[in-house]
């Protein structure tokens, strides 16, 4: 498959009347500055018939004037601090073309490989907060790429925004606009640290450099497989993660596949049983928080929950075991919690010198994991003019341990996983991942 590119430029917004300011700007949270420093990138792949690269861009033109924050830049304020520059610097826009059918370039339904990364842009270096890459086929069918500056929104907020990109292009009116007041999460008077958030959130320099050690062909070593669980598999792993010593404590779907996933990477990686093994699981505070806060802020509002077992424990209790460490850490990950982060960010990590642990540079999480889930976000919902998109995934992304879980574009409620391991542990996990112990 050879790409050839058409064009790359910086698209602006456009406005429907007097344009704002371009000298302002807006500081980053505690909740931007703890998430990881990186673009994220995704994937859409759609049938004909498509819209015109005319149409999208000019869509993309006109919200992009309600989501300023993704044309700027950032930069620091006059005291050093992180910000936001709204100065409508615009976004990269790169239209290519393949001399090939969509099916005789991505065969097997996009199987996750480095072939995605021709599809957007490099997250390299990149200056722009939103890059935008618009990839033709011979059958008329079309791959949008799609990458965002995580420090801007969380992935609730872009799902959000492409919804809004969709309503533009179709000439609906943006519906529910964004809430733009990062102001909101300001600490209390008298500071509350009711938790432990160094060593969770946030980390010393010194500690945040110290990786584990692997030969470098393991480090070279790592696939990406998809998972796929239909919906007879995950009501059968709902039932019995929720069936525990007689009580029927009823654990919900994504409660009990990353319990069994959690299991699963652990037994396949062949970890010795004194170890212990943490997963790292995103929490949305929009409705945590008291008073909550509107979904449609624009922004990142995630924390994490650290559910943690020694590797026998993990292994030898049954599914239940795993899925209460699971729901009972996700649940402390409360208003309270949230509170008491706010407060010792705001006053400790500048004063201490402390950086977050939300580290893409690990090649390897190993012996532990990070799931990030991605069932909740309409992304779906992209339609640019000519219908859904038929697949919807990640960018390949080899970072071992990292897991992403999506609705599957079979579109029935089931689920597909993708994990990166190690070749070698590869093998038993495609043995091992379907038995239900």
């Amino acid at each position: 498959m050879k790409i050839k590119k058409e064009s790359s430029r910086i698209v602006k917004p456009i406005y429907g009347g007097d344009p704002p300011l371009t000298t302002l700007h807006i500081p980053l949270t505690v909740f931007d500055k703890v998430t990881y420093n990186t673009h994220i990138a995704i994937i859409y792949a759609y049938r004909p018939p498509t819209p015109p690269n005319v149409a999208v861009e000019q869509g993309l033109r006109k919200v992009l004037s309600e989501y300023r924050e993704w044309a700027g830049r950032l930069g620091t304020d006059e005291k050093g601090h992180p910000i936001i520059l709204l100065n409508d610097n615009g976004i990269k826009f790169v239209e290519t073309s393949v001399d090939c059918t969509l099916d005789q370039a991505m065969p097997f339904n996009f199987k996750p490989s480095p072939a995605l990364l021709n599809f957007h842009p490099s997250l390299k270096g990149v200056e722009e907060l939103v890059q935008i890459q618009l990839t033709r086929f011979t059958c008329g069918s079309l791959v949008i790429g799609f990458t965002a500056n995580h420090l801007v929104a969380d992935g609730h907020s872009t799902s959000n925004f492409l919804v809004a990109w969709s309503q533009v292009c179709r000439g609906i009116d943006m519906n529910p606009r964004p809430l733009h007041n990062r102001a909101i999460f300001s600490p209390r008077e008298l500071p509350i640290v009711e938790f432990e958030h160094e060593g969770l959130e946030f980390t010393s320099k010194k500690i945040n450099k110290v990786f584990p050690l692997f030969e470098p062909s393991q480090v070279l070593d790592i696939v990406v497989h998809r998972a796929h669980f239909n919906l007879e598999f995950l009501a059968i792993l709902r039932t019995r993660a929720s069936l525990s010593h007689g009580s029927n404590k009823l654990y919900s779907t994504f409660e009990s596949l990353t319990a069994h996933l959690w299991r699963t990477v652990t037994r396949a990686r062949g970890l010795d049983g004194f170890e212990k093994t943490q997963v790292r699981i995103s929490v949305n505070g929009r409705a945590r928080l008291s008073p909550w806060v509107p979904n449609e802020y624009f922004g990142n509002l995630v924390l994490w929950a650290f559910p943690s077992a020694k590797v026998e424990d993990l292994l030898h209790e049954p599914l239940p075991f795993a899925a209460k460490l699971i729901h009972d850490a996700i649940a402390k990950v409360n208003d309270k919690y949230f509170k008491s982060f706010i407060d010792f960010a705001s006053y400790k990590v500048d004063e201490e010198g402390l950086v977050p642990t939300a580290d893409t540079n690990k090649l390897a999480l190993y012996p532990n994991l990070e799931v990030d889930s991605w069932l909740r976000f309409p992304f779906y919902d992209l339609d640019l003019g000519g219908g859904s998109p038929y697949i919807f995934m990640p960018s390949y992304f080899p970072t071992e341990g990292m897991m992403f879980l999506l609705p599957s574009f079979v579109r029935d409620g089931s689920i597909d996983a993708f994990i990166p391991l190690f070749q070698h542990n590869l093998v038993a996990f495609k043995q091992i991942c379907y038995c239900l112990d």
